[in-house]
Protein backbone atom coordinates (compact mmCIF):
# COMPACT_ATOMS: atom_id res chain seq x y z
CA UNK A 1 0.00 0.00 0.00
CA UNK A 2 1.36 3.46 -0.91
CA UNK A 3 0.27 7.09 -0.66
CA UNK A 4 -1.35 6.99 -4.11
CA UNK A 5 -3.32 3.82 -3.35
CA UNK A 6 -4.59 4.17 0.22
CA UNK A 7 -6.80 1.10 -0.03
CA UNK A 8 -6.32 -1.99 -2.19
CA UNK A 9 -9.00 -4.73 -2.30
CA UNK A 10 -6.33 -7.12 -3.60
CA UNK A 11 -4.44 -6.80 -0.34
CA UNK A 12 -7.49 -7.83 1.68
CA UNK A 13 -7.91 -10.85 -0.58
CA UNK A 14 -4.28 -11.88 0.02
CA UNK A 15 -4.69 -11.47 3.77
CA UNK A 16 -7.92 -13.49 3.78
CA UNK A 17 -6.09 -16.29 1.95
CA UNK A 18 -3.25 -16.10 4.49
CA UNK A 19 -5.75 -16.58 7.30
CA UNK A 20 -7.04 -19.67 5.51
CA UNK A 21 -3.50 -21.11 5.53
CA UNK A 22 -3.13 -20.23 9.23
CA UNK A 23 -6.36 -22.10 10.05
CA UNK A 24 -5.15 -25.15 8.15
CA UNK A 25 -1.82 -25.10 10.01
CA UNK A 26 -3.62 -24.78 13.33
CA UNK A 27 -5.81 -27.78 12.51
CA UNK A 28 -2.72 -29.84 11.68
CA UNK A 29 -1.05 -28.97 14.97
CA UNK A 30 1.46 -26.44 13.66
CA UNK A 31 0.16 -23.80 16.03
CA UNK A 32 3.36 -21.75 16.38
CA UNK A 33 3.57 -21.13 12.63
CA UNK A 34 -0.21 -20.59 12.50
CA UNK A 35 0.13 -17.93 15.18
CA UNK A 36 3.02 -16.24 13.36
CA UNK A 37 1.01 -15.93 10.13
CA UNK A 38 -2.10 -14.75 11.97
CA UNK A 39 -0.07 -12.16 13.90
CA UNK A 40 1.27 -10.80 10.61
CA UNK A 41 -2.25 -10.59 9.15
CA UNK A 42 -3.56 -8.91 12.31
CA UNK A 43 -0.92 -6.15 12.14
CA UNK A 44 -1.20 -5.77 8.34
CA UNK A 45 -4.99 -5.37 8.20
CA UNK A 46 -5.16 -2.44 10.63
CA UNK A 47 -3.75 0.26 8.28
CA UNK A 48 -6.07 -1.03 5.54
CA UNK A 49 -9.01 -0.72 7.92
CA UNK A 50 -8.13 2.88 8.74
CA UNK A 51 -7.80 3.72 5.05
CA UNK A 52 -11.22 2.19 4.31
CA UNK A 53 -12.76 4.07 7.23
CA UNK A 54 -11.36 7.38 5.98
CA UNK A 55 -12.89 6.72 2.57
CA UNK A 56 -16.15 5.52 4.18
CA UNK A 57 -16.06 2.29 2.14
CA UNK A 58 -18.59 0.30 4.14
CA UNK A 59 -18.14 -3.06 2.37
CA UNK A 60 -14.37 -2.77 2.59
CA UNK A 61 -14.56 -1.82 6.28
CA UNK A 62 -16.71 -4.85 7.05
CA UNK A 63 -14.32 -7.11 5.12
CA UNK A 64 -11.37 -5.73 7.09
CA UNK A 65 -13.20 -6.28 10.38
CA UNK A 66 -13.89 -9.91 9.47
CA UNK A 67 -10.26 -10.53 8.52
CA UNK A 68 -9.05 -8.93 11.76
CA UNK A 69 -11.53 -11.04 13.71
CA UNK A 70 -10.34 -14.25 12.02
CA UNK A 71 -6.70 -13.34 12.61
CA UNK A 72 -7.29 -12.52 16.27
CA UNK A 73 -9.16 -15.77 16.76
CA UNK A 74 -6.32 -17.88 15.30
CA UNK A 75 -3.73 -15.98 17.36
CA UNK A 76 -5.64 -16.38 20.61
CA UNK A 77 -6.56 -20.03 20.23
CA UNK A 78 -2.99 -20.81 19.17
CA UNK A 79 -1.73 -19.22 22.38
CA UNK A 80 -4.24 -21.27 24.36
CA UNK A 81 -2.99 -24.46 22.68
CA UNK A 82 0.65 -23.60 23.44
CA UNK A 83 -0.21 -22.90 27.09
CA UNK A 84 -2.03 -26.25 27.29
CA UNK A 85 0.86 -28.18 25.78
CA UNK A 86 3.44 -26.39 27.88
CA UNK A 87 1.60 -27.18 31.12
CA UNK A 88 1.11 -30.77 30.02
CA UNK A 89 4.82 -31.14 29.27
CA UNK A 90 5.73 -29.45 32.53
CA UNK A 91 3.59 -31.94 34.43
CA UNK A 92 5.48 -34.73 32.69
CA UNK A 93 8.86 -33.20 33.54
CA UNK A 94 9.69 -32.31 29.94
CA UNK A 95 10.33 -28.58 30.27
CA UNK A 96 13.55 -28.62 32.26
CA UNK A 97 15.65 -27.60 29.24
CA UNK A 98 13.45 -24.70 28.12
CA UNK A 99 10.59 -24.14 25.74
CA UNK A 100 10.32 -25.63 22.25
CA UNK A 101 11.66 -24.18 19.01
CA UNK A 102 9.80 -26.56 16.70
CA UNK A 103 6.66 -25.28 15.01
CA UNK A 104 4.80 -28.59 15.25
CA UNK A 105 4.11 -29.39 18.88
CA UNK A 106 4.90 -33.03 19.59
CA UNK A 107 5.24 -34.98 22.78
CA UNK A 108 9.00 -34.45 22.83
CA UNK A 109 9.07 -30.85 21.53
CA UNK A 110 9.07 -29.33 24.99
CA UNK A 111 12.40 -30.93 25.82
CA UNK A 112 14.44 -28.64 23.57
CA UNK A 113 14.99 -25.02 22.68
CA UNK A 114 12.82 -22.04 23.26
CA UNK A 115 9.84 -20.71 21.26
CA UNK A 116 10.75 -17.16 22.20
CA UNK A 117 7.99 -16.52 24.67
CA UNK A 118 8.53 -14.53 27.85
CA UNK A 119 7.19 -15.73 31.17
CA UNK A 120 4.64 -12.90 31.05
CA UNK A 121 3.30 -14.10 27.68
CA UNK A 122 2.83 -17.60 29.04
CA UNK A 123 0.98 -16.29 32.11
CA UNK A 124 -1.35 -14.23 29.90
CA UNK A 125 -2.04 -17.21 27.67
CA UNK A 126 -2.92 -19.29 30.73
CA UNK A 127 -5.42 -16.65 31.88
CA UNK A 128 -7.17 -16.69 28.52
CA UNK A 129 -7.08 -20.50 28.50
CA UNK A 130 -8.65 -20.67 31.96
CA UNK A 131 -11.38 -18.18 31.01
CA UNK A 132 -12.16 -20.24 27.89
CA UNK A 133 -12.38 -23.44 29.94
CA UNK A 134 -14.70 -21.82 32.48
CA UNK A 135 -16.88 -20.40 29.73
CA UNK A 136 -16.45 -22.22 26.39
CA UNK A 137 -16.64 -19.82 23.45
CA UNK A 138 -15.59 -16.88 25.63
CA UNK A 139 -12.92 -15.66 23.18
CA UNK A 140 -15.05 -16.08 20.06
CA UNK A 141 -17.98 -14.21 21.63
CA UNK A 142 -15.80 -11.25 22.63
CA UNK A 143 -14.47 -11.02 19.07
CA UNK A 144 -17.81 -11.46 17.31
CA UNK A 145 -19.58 -9.01 19.62
CA UNK A 146 -17.18 -6.29 18.51
CA UNK A 147 -17.81 -7.06 14.84
CA UNK A 148 -21.58 -7.13 15.42
CA UNK A 149 -21.40 -3.69 17.02
CA UNK A 150 -19.44 -2.33 14.06
CA UNK A 151 -15.92 -2.23 15.51
CA UNK A 152 -12.64 -3.90 14.67
CA UNK A 153 -11.87 -6.51 17.38
CA UNK A 154 -8.55 -6.04 19.14
CA UNK A 155 -6.29 -7.85 21.58
CA UNK A 156 -7.18 -5.13 24.07
CA UNK A 157 -10.84 -6.23 23.93
CA UNK A 158 -9.86 -9.69 25.16
CA UNK A 159 -7.58 -8.22 27.82
CA UNK A 160 -10.34 -5.95 29.11
CA UNK A 161 -12.80 -8.84 29.10
CA UNK A 162 -10.39 -10.83 31.28
CA UNK A 163 -10.06 -7.89 33.68
CA UNK A 164 -13.82 -7.55 33.89
CA UNK A 165 -14.16 -11.27 34.49
CA UNK A 166 -11.62 -11.01 37.30
CA UNK A 167 -13.43 -7.97 38.74
CA UNK A 168 -10.41 -5.70 38.48
CA UNK A 169 -11.15 -2.08 39.22
CA UNK A 170 -14.67 -2.86 40.49
CA UNK A 171 -16.42 -3.25 43.78
CA UNK A 172 -16.02 -6.33 45.95
CA UNK A 173 -19.38 -7.72 44.82
CA UNK A 174 -19.13 -10.91 42.80
CA UNK A 175 -20.64 -11.20 39.35
CA UNK A 176 -23.41 -13.33 40.80
CA UNK A 177 -24.08 -10.71 43.47
CA UNK A 178 -24.13 -7.91 40.90
CA UNK A 179 -26.67 -9.90 38.89
CA UNK A 180 -28.18 -7.67 36.21
CA UNK A 181 -26.45 -4.58 37.63
CA UNK A 182 -29.61 -2.91 38.94
CA UNK A 183 -28.53 0.07 41.02
CA UNK A 184 -31.41 2.48 41.65
CA UNK A 185 -30.70 6.02 40.45
CA UNK A 186 -30.84 8.59 43.29
CA UNK A 187 -33.64 11.15 42.97
CA UNK A 188 -31.00 13.82 43.62
CA UNK A 189 -29.33 12.99 40.30
CA UNK A 190 -32.58 13.28 38.35
CA UNK A 191 -33.64 16.57 39.96
CA UNK A 192 -30.29 18.08 39.03
CA UNK A 193 -30.42 16.91 35.42
CA UNK A 194 -34.00 18.02 34.80
CA UNK A 195 -33.35 21.46 36.28
CA UNK A 196 -30.49 21.98 33.82
CA UNK A 197 -31.56 20.17 30.64
CA UNK A 198 -34.77 20.02 28.61
CA UNK A 199 -35.49 17.07 26.30
CA UNK A 200 -38.01 16.22 23.60
CA UNK A 201 -41.49 15.40 24.85
CA UNK A 202 -40.94 11.65 24.45
CA UNK A 203 -37.90 9.96 26.01
CA UNK A 204 -36.56 6.43 25.74
CA UNK A 205 -35.41 4.79 28.99
CA UNK A 206 -33.77 1.51 27.83
CA UNK A 207 -32.52 0.35 31.26
CA UNK A 208 -35.65 1.13 33.27
CA UNK A 209 -34.92 -1.22 36.18
CA UNK A 210 -37.64 -0.57 38.73
CA UNK A 211 -38.44 2.84 37.30
CA UNK A 212 -36.41 5.39 39.29
CA UNK A 213 -35.45 7.43 36.20
CA UNK A 214 -38.85 6.90 34.59
CA UNK A 215 -40.79 8.23 37.59
CA UNK A 216 -38.72 11.42 37.72
CA UNK A 217 -39.21 11.97 33.98
CA UNK A 218 -42.97 11.45 34.26
CA UNK A 219 -43.15 13.80 37.24
CA UNK A 220 -41.51 16.44 35.04
CA UNK A 221 -44.13 15.95 32.31
CA UNK A 222 -42.37 13.65 29.87
CA UNK A 223 -43.81 10.63 28.05
CA UNK A 224 -41.43 7.72 28.59
CA UNK A 225 -40.82 4.64 26.42
CA UNK A 226 -39.38 1.93 28.65
CA UNK A 227 -37.49 -1.33 28.22
CA UNK A 228 -35.00 -3.49 30.08
CA UNK A 229 -33.15 -6.77 29.74
CA UNK A 230 -35.19 -8.15 32.66
CA UNK A 231 -39.00 -8.12 32.91
CA UNK A 232 -39.85 -6.51 36.24
CA UNK A 233 -43.45 -5.72 35.32
CA UNK A 234 -42.85 -1.95 35.24
CA UNK A 235 -45.53 0.18 33.58
CA UNK A 236 -45.74 3.85 32.74
CA UNK A 237 -48.51 6.08 34.04
CA UNK A 238 -50.11 5.76 30.63
CA UNK A 239 -50.37 2.01 31.25
CA UNK A 240 -47.68 0.92 28.80
CA UNK A 241 -45.69 -2.12 29.90
CA UNK A 242 -41.94 -2.21 29.59
CA UNK A 243 -40.50 -3.95 26.57
CA UNK A 244 -38.08 -6.77 27.35
CA UNK A 245 -34.86 -7.32 25.43
CA UNK A 246 -31.18 -6.52 25.01
CA UNK A 247 -30.69 -2.85 24.16
CA UNK A 248 -27.63 -3.81 22.09
CA UNK A 249 -29.95 -5.70 19.73
CA UNK A 250 -32.73 -3.09 19.68
CA UNK A 251 -34.18 -1.11 16.79
CA UNK A 252 -34.77 2.65 17.11
CA UNK A 253 -38.10 3.60 18.72
CA UNK A 254 -38.41 6.56 16.35
CA UNK A 255 -36.37 9.12 14.51
CA UNK A 256 -33.97 10.71 16.96
CA UNK A 257 -35.88 9.94 20.15
CA UNK A 258 -34.01 11.33 23.17
CA UNK A 259 -32.47 8.88 25.66
CA UNK A 260 -32.06 9.33 29.41
CA UNK A 261 -30.83 6.45 31.54
CA UNK A 262 -28.42 5.14 34.14
CA UNK A 263 -26.86 2.38 31.99
CA UNK A 264 -25.18 -0.77 33.28
CA UNK A 265 -21.53 -0.02 34.03
CA UNK A 266 -19.24 -3.06 34.27
CA UNK A 267 -18.60 -4.49 30.79
CA UNK A 268 -21.48 -2.75 29.02
CA UNK A 269 -21.11 1.00 29.51
CA UNK A 270 -18.90 1.54 26.45
CA UNK A 271 -20.98 -0.62 24.12
CA UNK A 272 -24.24 0.80 25.50
CA UNK A 273 -23.29 4.42 24.81
CA UNK A 274 -21.78 3.67 21.39
CA UNK A 275 -24.78 1.62 20.26
CA UNK A 276 -27.15 4.38 21.34
CA UNK A 277 -25.33 7.05 19.29
CA UNK A 278 -24.59 4.82 16.32
CA UNK A 279 -27.97 3.10 15.95
CA UNK A 280 -30.62 5.18 17.75
CA UNK A 281 -29.06 8.57 16.91
CA UNK A 282 -30.91 10.52 19.63
CA UNK A 283 -31.21 14.29 19.33
CA UNK A 284 -30.07 14.40 22.93
CA UNK A 285 -28.84 11.69 25.30
CA UNK A 286 -27.99 11.88 29.00
CA UNK A 287 -26.17 9.00 30.71
CA UNK A 288 -25.27 8.87 34.39
CA UNK A 289 -21.74 7.47 34.40
CA UNK A 290 -18.67 7.00 36.52
CA UNK A 291 -16.25 9.90 36.08
CA UNK A 292 -13.67 7.35 34.91
CA UNK A 293 -15.61 7.27 31.66
CA UNK A 294 -13.70 10.43 30.69
CA UNK A 295 -10.47 8.41 30.70
CA UNK A 296 -9.26 5.39 28.77
CA UNK A 297 -8.52 4.93 25.08
CA UNK A 298 -8.07 1.20 24.43
CA UNK A 299 -11.74 0.41 23.90
CA UNK A 300 -12.94 1.55 20.43
CA UNK A 301 -16.43 2.16 21.80
CA UNK A 302 -15.00 4.59 24.36
CA UNK A 303 -13.06 6.40 21.66
CA UNK A 304 -16.18 6.59 19.49
CA UNK A 305 -18.32 8.29 22.15
CA UNK A 306 -15.64 10.43 23.79
CA UNK A 307 -13.30 11.38 20.91
CA UNK A 308 -15.16 10.96 17.61
CA UNK A 309 -18.62 11.99 18.90
CA UNK A 310 -17.97 13.67 22.25
CA UNK A 311 -20.62 14.86 24.68
CA UNK A 312 -21.56 18.53 24.65
CA UNK A 313 -21.68 18.88 28.41
CA UNK A 314 -20.54 16.88 31.41
CA UNK A 315 -22.16 17.77 34.73
CA UNK A 316 -19.71 16.64 37.39
CA UNK A 317 -21.16 16.14 40.84
CA UNK A 318 -18.75 18.08 43.04
CA UNK A 319 -20.32 16.32 45.98
CA UNK A 320 -20.81 12.59 45.55
CA UNK A 321 -24.35 11.36 45.04
CA UNK A 322 -25.95 9.21 47.74
CA UNK A 323 -24.84 5.60 47.48
CA UNK A 324 -26.49 3.52 44.75
CA UNK A 325 -26.86 0.15 46.50
CA UNK A 326 -27.54 -2.83 44.30
CA UNK A 327 -31.05 -4.21 44.04
CA UNK A 328 -32.01 -6.37 47.03
CA UNK A 329 -29.16 -5.13 49.26
CA UNK A 330 -30.08 -5.73 52.91
CA UNK A 331 -26.80 -4.80 54.54
CA UNK A 332 -25.82 -1.51 56.17
CA UNK A 333 -26.10 1.62 54.04
CA UNK A 334 -22.71 2.97 53.01
CA UNK A 335 -21.36 6.26 51.74
CA UNK A 336 -20.67 6.43 48.03
CA UNK A 337 -17.06 5.90 46.94
CA UNK A 338 -17.81 6.71 43.29
CA UNK A 339 -17.51 10.05 41.52
CA UNK A 340 -20.28 10.37 38.94
CA UNK A 341 -21.45 12.80 36.28
CA UNK A 342 -24.22 13.31 33.75
CA UNK A 343 -22.75 12.99 30.25
CA UNK A 344 -25.00 14.83 27.76
CA UNK A 345 -24.69 14.36 23.99
CA UNK A 346 -26.49 16.62 21.49
CA UNK A 347 -26.70 15.82 17.79
CA UNK A 348 -25.52 18.36 15.25
CA UNK A 349 -27.28 19.05 11.96
CA UNK A 350 -24.82 16.83 10.08
CA UNK A 351 -25.61 13.87 12.38
CA UNK A 352 -22.40 14.07 14.42
CA UNK A 353 -22.16 14.85 18.11
CA UNK A 354 -20.18 17.42 20.05
CA UNK A 355 -18.35 20.56 19.05
CA UNK A 356 -14.76 20.15 20.08
CA UNK A 357 -14.15 19.64 23.75
CA UNK A 358 -17.14 19.05 26.03
CA UNK A 359 -18.03 21.71 28.57
CA UNK A 360 -17.17 20.51 32.06
CA UNK A 361 -19.63 21.88 34.61
CA UNK A 362 -19.31 21.25 38.34
CA UNK A 363 -22.63 21.10 40.18
CA UNK A 364 -23.80 20.55 43.75
CA UNK A 365 -26.86 18.33 43.75
CA UNK A 366 -28.02 19.97 46.98
CA UNK A 367 -28.76 23.16 45.02
CA UNK A 368 -31.38 21.54 42.81
CA UNK A 369 -33.58 19.53 45.16
CA UNK A 370 -36.36 22.15 45.11
CA UNK A 371 -35.66 23.52 41.62
CA UNK A 372 -38.43 23.27 39.01
CA UNK A 373 -37.62 21.08 36.00
CA UNK A 374 -37.27 22.73 32.61
CA UNK A 375 -40.27 22.48 30.29
CA UNK A 376 -40.49 19.22 28.30
CA UNK A 377 -40.07 19.75 24.58
CA UNK A 378 -38.47 23.16 24.94
CA UNK A 379 -34.98 21.86 24.28
CA UNK A 380 -31.81 23.59 25.37
CA UNK A 381 -30.14 23.89 28.72
CA UNK A 382 -29.40 26.58 31.31
CA UNK A 383 -26.22 27.57 33.04
CA UNK A 384 -26.02 26.12 36.56
CA UNK A 385 -26.17 29.46 38.34
CA UNK A 386 -28.02 30.41 41.49
CA UNK A 387 -28.80 33.89 42.82
CA UNK A 388 -29.24 35.20 46.31
CA UNK A 389 -31.99 37.78 46.94
CA UNK A 390 -30.79 41.37 46.58
CA UNK A 391 -31.71 44.03 49.14
CA UNK A 392 -34.74 45.35 47.25
CA UNK A 393 -35.22 42.75 44.57
CA UNK A 394 -35.10 39.02 43.84
CA UNK A 395 -33.50 37.36 40.88
CA UNK A 396 -35.45 34.48 39.43
CA UNK A 397 -34.50 32.19 36.61
CA UNK A 398 -36.93 31.97 33.72
CA UNK A 399 -37.05 28.61 31.96
CA UNK A 400 -36.00 29.18 28.33
CA UNK A 401 -38.80 28.18 25.99
CA UNK A 402 -39.03 28.50 22.25
CA UNK A 403 -42.05 30.05 20.60
CA UNK A 404 -44.44 27.54 19.05
CA UNK A 405 -43.97 29.08 15.59
CA UNK A 406 -40.22 28.51 15.91
CA UNK A 407 -40.78 24.90 16.91
CA UNK A 408 -43.02 24.39 13.86
CA UNK A 409 -40.33 25.71 11.53
CA UNK A 410 -37.72 23.45 13.12
CA UNK A 411 -39.83 20.28 13.03
CA UNK A 412 -41.66 20.67 9.69
CA UNK A 413 -38.98 19.01 7.55
CA UNK A 414 -38.61 15.99 9.86
CA UNK A 415 -42.39 15.63 10.20
CA UNK A 416 -42.94 15.66 6.43
CA UNK A 417 -40.10 13.18 5.88
CA UNK A 418 -41.62 10.88 8.49
CA UNK A 419 -45.13 11.11 6.98
CA UNK A 420 -43.92 10.52 3.42
CA UNK A 421 -43.67 6.76 3.91
CA UNK A 422 -47.10 6.32 5.50
CA UNK A 423 -50.62 6.21 4.07
CA UNK A 424 -52.25 7.14 7.39
CA UNK A 425 -51.01 7.99 10.86
CA UNK A 426 -52.27 8.81 14.33
CA UNK A 427 -51.30 11.58 16.73
CA UNK A 428 -49.35 9.20 18.98
CA UNK A 429 -47.43 7.85 15.97
CA UNK A 430 -46.41 11.34 14.90
CA UNK A 431 -45.28 12.26 18.42
CA UNK A 432 -43.08 9.19 18.75
CA UNK A 433 -41.83 9.23 15.16
CA UNK A 434 -40.71 12.87 15.26
CA UNK A 435 -40.05 12.99 19.04
CA UNK A 436 -42.12 16.08 19.86
CA UNK A 437 -44.54 16.86 22.64
CA UNK A 438 -48.29 16.79 22.05
CA UNK A 439 -48.68 20.56 21.72
CA UNK A 440 -46.14 20.68 18.87
CA UNK A 441 -47.60 17.58 17.17
CA UNK A 442 -51.12 19.10 17.21
CA UNK A 443 -49.80 22.39 15.83
CA UNK A 444 -48.02 20.54 13.00
CA UNK A 445 -51.20 18.67 12.12
CA UNK A 446 -53.29 21.85 12.15
CA UNK A 447 -50.76 23.62 9.95
CA UNK A 448 -50.58 20.73 7.46
CA UNK A 449 -54.37 20.46 7.32
CA UNK A 450 -54.72 24.20 6.64
CA UNK A 451 -52.24 23.92 3.78
CA UNK A 452 -54.02 20.91 2.27
CA UNK A 453 -51.16 18.50 2.86
CA UNK A 454 -53.12 16.05 5.03
CA UNK A 455 -56.79 15.29 5.73
CA UNK A 456 -58.60 13.78 8.70
CA UNK A 457 -59.97 10.26 8.18
CA UNK A 458 -61.27 9.66 11.68
CA UNK A 459 -60.72 10.55 15.30
CA UNK A 460 -57.01 11.25 15.84
CA UNK A 461 -56.17 9.81 12.41
CA UNK A 462 -55.00 11.54 9.22
CA UNK A 463 -53.93 10.61 5.72
CA UNK A 464 -51.30 12.11 3.43
CA UNK A 465 -52.79 13.74 0.32
CA UNK A 466 -51.47 12.91 -3.13
CA UNK A 467 -50.15 16.36 -3.92
CA UNK A 468 -48.07 16.32 -0.77
CA UNK A 469 -46.79 12.81 -1.60
CA UNK A 470 -45.85 13.90 -5.12
CA UNK A 471 -44.33 17.18 -4.10
CA UNK A 472 -42.52 16.14 -0.94
CA UNK A 473 -39.58 18.34 -0.25
CA UNK A 474 -40.88 21.36 -2.15
CA UNK A 475 -42.12 24.37 -0.26
CA UNK A 476 -45.88 24.80 -0.19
Amino acid sequence: MNALTPFSPAETTDLAEAIGRARALFASGDVVLAKSIADLVYSSIQPLTKAAEKLDMREAIEACYRIQADALEVVTYSEIRVADEWDKAKGEGKTLRGRPKKSVITEDAFKIGNIGWSRDQLLKARKVRDAEKDNPGFVRRIIQDQVRLGFAPTKADIRHALNRKAGLGMTNATKEERGFQLYETPIEAMRTLLALESFSGSILEPAVGRGAVMRSLEDAGYDVLISDLVDRGVTTRAGQYQQVGDFLASEPAGEGVDIVTNPPYDDLANAFAAYALRTHKPHKMALLLNMNFMCGFDDPNRRYVMDENPPSRIYVFARRLPMMHRDGWQGPKANSQMNTAWFVWERNEDGSYGQGYPQIIRVMWDDYQTAAPLTPGAGGNVAPLTFRPAVDDEFTRETPRKELSQRLQEEEGRARAWMAGRDTFELADLRKGVAVRELVALALIADFEARGLIASVGENQWKLLERERAGYGASS
